[in-house]
């Protein structure tokens, strides 16, 4: 006796409706494909026409928004996920997917940049020598500057 044929005969509910419940099971639980944001042909983003509930059938017409994230390619949406589970912290990311810090960081620029974000600008290298802001911070630390002047001689050429 199979499976269905038990559960027909051990209850009171009509064969039927199990066979229905059964069906709608299957359906609901059946993966769907991942929606696209961007034509395949024209490479245009797609806006979505039609909603549509798989519990009651409902469906909705309208012009819906898809949101920024669907902007982004399949490798992208799969950086941002890594990203986020690694809460962020680069070195993590770097770990993960087995890339050096600035092949991360290009990664996260593309990103923003495809979020339609301006993306910083770096941090400038610094102005003062190794050696120079070594001295800088004896001075300061033996009291001959006080921490505005170190301060100033740091952001400056010294």
């Amino acid at each position: 006796m199979s499976l269905l044929t038990l559960l027909i005969c051990g209850c009171n509910i009509p064969a039927s409706e199990i066979l229905i419940k059964v069906i709608a099971a299957f359906f609901l639980t059946t993966p769907m494909n991942p929606v696209i944001g961007q034509c395949p042909i024209c490479g245009n983003n797609l806006h979505v026409t039609r909603l549509n509930c798989r519990n009651c059938d409902t469906t909705i017409d309208g012009h819906f928004t898809l949101g920024r994230l669907y902007q982004l390619s399949p490798e992208q949406l799969e950086f941002v996920e890594v990203f986020l589970r690694c809460e962020g912290k680069i070195n993590r990311v770097e770990q993960e997917i087995g890339l050096s810090y600035p092949a991360v960081r290009a990664r996260l620029t593309d990103v923003i940049r495809a979020l339609g974000y301006e993306v910083g600008e770096p941090t400038p290298s610094r102005s003062v020598s190794d050696e120079v802001r070594r001295d800088i911070l004896n001075e300061l630390q033996n009291g001959n500057l006080s921490a505005e002047e170190a301060l100033q001689m740091l952001r400056s050429d010294g």
